[in-house]
């Protein structure tokens, strides 16, 4: 069960990424979040922020044309 969840369904890049962003960004060491998103585009650019800032993505699920990353904060 992930710290927090973030649905970014119905938007479009780089609005998913912009999001997740913020949300890591108040976030503490350890903790886990939960990102559901629907633009096939965060497949590419959420690891590519993650591992620019040094958090971990711990899972990828696909189901359908929805996508969820759990992302633990460094």
């Amino acid at each position: 069960m992930a710290d927090l969840v973030l649905n970014t369904l119905g938007k479009k890049c780089p609005m998913p990424v912009l999001m997740t962003k913020k949300e890591l960004k108040k976030m503490s060491s350890g903790q886990t979040l939960e990102l559901i998103t629907d633009d096939r585009g965060a497949l590419k650019d959420v690891p590519a922020l993650v591992n620019k800032i040094g958090d971990k993505i711990l899972e990828t699920k696909e189901a359908g044309e929805q996508i969820t990353f759990m992302i633990q904060k460094a």
